[in-house]
């Protein structure tokens, strides 16, 4: 279920509920243009918590965060006169944080979700506060957030700060393409600061939407990655001549995992139509002769594993992404707030929503698989690139040249490439090391045991990029294999991707700087729009 939007798909109304991953990433990532309203069941929801906190800051029990101190400093109740001041303080004390600064699409996917974290209606803050984190996005006033500092519990804290602090008129954010402060950029689109009420400063930093947004974007690019192996696979299958029969559905129905049986098929279709692949039986032969008991074929009837294995291997990547989509989905659509007031009981409740576990899981989990893909597409440009296993195709891809030419032992073709796509999947590999492993006790004590989701998140994400380098490489070595075989004989869609890239990398006749070349590639499959003309019918 989406979250609830006009038939014209103009609007996304946050009800804290139905907010998904594709929402969050067609949002953040791809530049769609939607206005963002609060749903007004969500309103009520939120005006009833005022309500409640209210009547209980009256009452004079200490509230946690609201007239008492945070963290260790519990046990420190204030009057209602300073519960303001607490929460500009407290945004304040927390912009702590270090490191580059997290990239324009993973800020407005974190500005979105908080923003759907509020609309659950249990963090007691006001509609002022979150329409203004709403009209920022429209006018594209982003929070320059540090990506370190974050340990994952109480949530992301130190980079939620900076949305806060924004909203305050404080800090700096990017305006016009700008580093701007950020009152000047409120002032110049016509908006104003808010001052944050008691709890409200809390609201907005003590949850998980920093992690949440590296994390779904990270998810929605594996995607990606996903059906680019299985372009590779395809293409490599047919540059190789190889046998359709391995991705045939009989072998995959029985080992029934759903994203093993999608991948296979998913390859299948890539091939159609193609009259470069062949089948099982045109490896045999005329078989041996009778009264032979030794025969050498030509080639063995059964390809590498990184060819033959791929949809094995894909295929985990899918079963991941199906059940990280749930997981981010219950993540994106939480209150992961303290404490979290509950106007139908007239209770507060302190809890530890703003744990980054689940986060911290689907991100180690998703960093992994991701990581296996970019390992088996270096190897299968291994294969196109090695004379002893290339079948017949020059070493290194290199261009032929006619007999005696100046140039002749010159060129290197996809040497170098090769070498960095060893380097990359290395670096990926490196980083799929469960950081929730890492746990640290923190804040005197208190937060004694933490997630590290954030630095789990963002881990993925590097690798999801990583990987789509990767990608990128092999898919253009995998075009110059196809020109030295022949690209006209390739199937439909294994054809449309040939077309689609070559309009923009061309044959390497020469050694050449390739890295524009590459991460070009890589742009197109993360964004989508390889797949897209792949799958279009116009091609």
């Amino acid at each position: 279920m989406h979250a609830k939007r006009t038939a014209t798909e103009s609007e996304l109304r946050l009800d804290g509920h139905s907010l998904t991953p594709v929402d969050v990433h067609m949002f953040s990532a791809l530049g769609a243009e939607r206005k963002l309203l609060l749903a007004e069941d969500a309103v009520l929801r939120m005006k009833r918590s005022l309500e409640l906190k209210d009547t209980l800051i009256a009452s004079g029990i200490p509230i946690y965060g609201v007239t008492t101190g945070f963290g260790d400093s519990s046990n420190q109740q204030i009057g209602s006169e300073k519960t303001a001041a607490l929460q500009r303080n407290l945004v304040r004390f927390l912009r702590v944080g270090t490191g580059p600064m997290a990239p324009d699409d993973v800020v407005r996917a974190t500005m979105l979700i908080r923003a759907n974290c509020a609309a659950r209606g249990h963090s007691a803050i006001r509609q002022e506060p979150v329409r203004l984190i709403l009209d920022m996005l429209h006018h594209g006033i982003l929070p320059r957030i540090p990506e370190r500092g974050s340990v994952g519990a109480s949530g992301d804290l130190a980079p939620l700060s900076y949305v806060a602090a924004s909203l305050m008129g404080e800090g700096s954010v990017t305006y016009q393409g700008a580093r701007t402060a950020a009152d000047e950029a409120l002032r110049s689109a016509g908006l104003e600061p808010v001052k944050l009420q008691a709890k409200e400063g809390l609201a907005l930093v003590n949850g998980t939407s920093f992690m949440a947004a590296y994390l779904t974007l990270a998810w929605a690019e594996a995607r990606e990655i996903a059906w680019g192996a299985e372009l590779c696979t395809a293409l490599a299958a047919e540059i190789r001549g190889s046998s359709r029969d391995q991705f045939s559905a009989f072998p995959h129905a029985n080992k029934p995992h759903p994203g093993q049986i999608e991948s296979a098929r998913n390859i299948r279709e890539l091939l159609e139509g193609s009259c470069m692949i062949r089948s099982d039986r045109d490896f045999w032969g005329e078989g041996m002769a009778e009264g032979s008991d030794y025969l050498e074929l030509s080639r063995g009837v059964q390809d590498p594993y990184s060819v033959r294995c791929a949809p094995h291997v894909i295929g985990v990547l899918r079963d991941t992404l199906q059940w990280t989509e749930q997981w981010i989905s219950n993540e994106i659509n939480s209150a992961n707030d303290n404490p979290l007031f509950d106007a139908d009981s007239s209770t507060v409740h302190n809890s530890g929503n703003f744990y980054g576990g689940h986060v911290a899981q689907a991100a180690g989990a998703l960093a992994a698989t991701v990581a296996g893909i970019g390992d088996l597409l270096d190897r299968q440009l291994q294969l196109l690139v090695d004379p002893k296993f290339n079948l017949g195709l020059p070493a290194n891809l290199t261009a032929e040249l006619p007999a005696g030419h100046a140039a002749a032992g010159l060129h290197h073709g996809f040497k170098g490439a090769q070498i960095a796509a060893s380097a990359l999947t290395a670096e990926a590999l490196h980083l799929t090391m469960p950081v929730s492993s890492f746990s640290r006790s923190t804040e005197a004590h208190n937060q004694d045991k933490v997630s590290m989701g954030t630095i789990g998140a963002r881990h993925a994400r590097t690798v999801v990029r990583l990987v789509g380098e990767v990608t990128g490489i092999h898919l253009s070595a995998l075009c110059q294999a196809a020109d030295i075989v022949g690209a006209g004989d390739l199937a439909t869609r294994t054809g449309r991707a040939y077309r689609f890239l070559r309009n923009v990398v061309p044959f390497v006749r020469e050694d050449r700087p390739m890295d524009e070349d590459f991460a070009q590639i890589a742009q197109m499959l993360l964004n989508g729009s390889l797949r897209r003309a792949v799958e279009s019918t116009e091609s």
